[in-house]
């Protein structure tokens, strides 16, 4: 299982950063995936990270602004977001899936935390 949180109230141009702890089984051997889904629109994919952590990747829209990371030895993924925008919006879901390398799509994914919504509004 996965446990997403850190999500909140940001005004624009602020931070947050989501956590994704996972619990039952070992990051270790795991890729890892941030995807993101806002009110009457379709999940999108935000970014991922490989087994090994030395890969990642982002979509155009977050690319620059925010930063995916892990932690094996706390069994968790992190997504740090700067210059937080209205459009950042949505309902955040960290997921694993037992692969080595980076994945994109929502499909590849095995476990799935419940999401933290983010909220960006003055």
């Amino acid at each position: 299982q996965l446990q997403a949180s850190g999500g909140g109230l940001v005004q624009p141009g602020g931070s947050l950063t989501l956590s994704c702890v996972a619990s039952g089984f070992t990051v270790d051997y795991h890729a890892f995936g941030w995807f993101r889904q806002a009110p009457g629109k379709e999940r999108d994919w935000v970014s991922c990270i490989n087994m090994n952590g030395d890969s990642t990747y982002y979509a155009d829209s977050v690319k620059g602004r925010f930063t995916v990371s892990r932690d094996n030895a706390k069994n968790s993924v992190y997504l740090q977001m700067n210059n937080l925008s209205a459009e950042d919006t949505a309902n955040y879901s960290c997921a694993a899936a037992p692969a080595t390398m980076c994945l994109k799509s929502a499909r590849s994914y095995d476990y799935w935390g419940q999401g933290t919504q983010v909220t960006v509004s003055s």
